[in-house]
C-alpha cells in the first residue's frame, strides 16, 4: 500500500509525465506548422518534422495520425473552445445571436490558448497555408462540413428541434458557415494578417447575415420588376 509520501511521488511523476507529453505534442505542431508556411505542406515530410523536435517517426505518430492532423490541430483547439462557448449562451438568444457571440465569446479566451503552443502570427500564416494548399483546403471543407453537423444539433437542441425532420438549424447553422468561410477569404487577400483584422472583418460580415436572409432587398420605394 502507497504512503501518502509515496501518493504524492505517485501524483507528481504522473503529473510530470503529463507535462512532457503535452511539451512534446505543443513541439510537433509548432515545427509542423513552421515547416508547412516556411517550405509548403506537400514538400514537409514526417520525418522533417520528426527530426526537427530531436524524436522517431514512431514518437510523431503516437501523438498524431497524419500530417493533416498535424496541420489541423490548431483549428480543433479553436473549435473546441467555439463548442464549448455556444453550449454557455444563454437561451433566449434566437440561433444566428447565439452562433454570433459564441465566435467572439471564443476568441476571447482562445487566443491565449493558442498562444501557449504557438505564436499567434504563425497561427495566421497557416490559416493562409491550408486556404492556398488544395490538398488542405479540401480536407478544411470536409471537417467544416462535418463541424456544422455537430453545430446543427446544438443549435437543434436549444431550440427543442429535431433536425432529421426540421431542416432550420442545418440552414443556419450552413448560412453563418458559408459567413465565417467569406469572411475568411476576404481577411486573406488583405494585407493585415492580425488577429484584430480577422475579427474586424468577420464582425462587418456577421453583420450583414440576417438583411442578407430579409425576403426583399429592396428599399420601399423601388418595385420589385424595376
Amino acid at each position: 500500500m502507497l504512503s501518502e509520501k509515496d501518493g504524492g511521488v505517485a501524483v507528481e511523476t504522473t503529473g510530470l509525465r503529463a507535462r512532457r507529453k503535452r511539451r512534446t505534442r505543443d513541439a510537433l505542431v509548432r515545427v509542423a506548422l513552421e515547416l508547412f508556411t516556411g517550405q509548403g505542406y506537400e514538400r514537409t515530410t514526417v520525418d522533417e518534422i520528426a527530426e526537427a523536435v530531436e524524436v522517431s517517426q514512431r514518437t510523431f505518430f503516437r501523438y498524431f495520425s497524419s500530417k493533416e492532423e498535424v496541420a489541423f490541430a490548431v483549428q480543433d483547439l479553436m473549435e473546441s473552445h467555439y463548442v464549448a462557448a455556444l453550449r454557455e449562451r444563454p437561451a433566449g438568444e434566437g440561433p444566428i445571436e447565439a452562433l454570433t457571440a459564441a465566435v467572439f465569446a471564443a476568441w476571447d479566451t482562445v487566443e491565449e490558448a493558442v498562444s501557449e503552443i504557438i505564436p499567434i502570427d504563425l497561427h495566421m500564416r497557416s490559416y493562409l497555408m491550408i486556404e492556398s494548399t488544395p490538398v488542405l483546403l479540401a480536407a478544411h471543407m470536409r471537417r467544416s462540413a462535418e463541424s456544422e453537423e455537430l453545430l446543427a444539433g446544438l443549435i437543434a437542441r436549444r431550440e427543442g428541434l429535431d433536425p432529421a425532420h426540421d431542416p432550420r438549424p442545418r440552414v443556419a447553422v450552413a448560412a453563418f458557415g458559408g459567413v465565417m468561410r467569406a469572411a475568411g477569404r476576404q481577411w486573406g487577400r488583405g494585407g493585415d494578417a492580425s488577429v484584430e483584422a480577422i475579427r474586424t472583418v468577420t464582425e462587418e460580415w456577421l453583420a450583414h447575415l440576417g438583411p442578407a436572409l430579409a425576403a426583399d432587398w429592396r428599399p420601399p420605394s423601388t418595385p420589385r420588376n424595376a
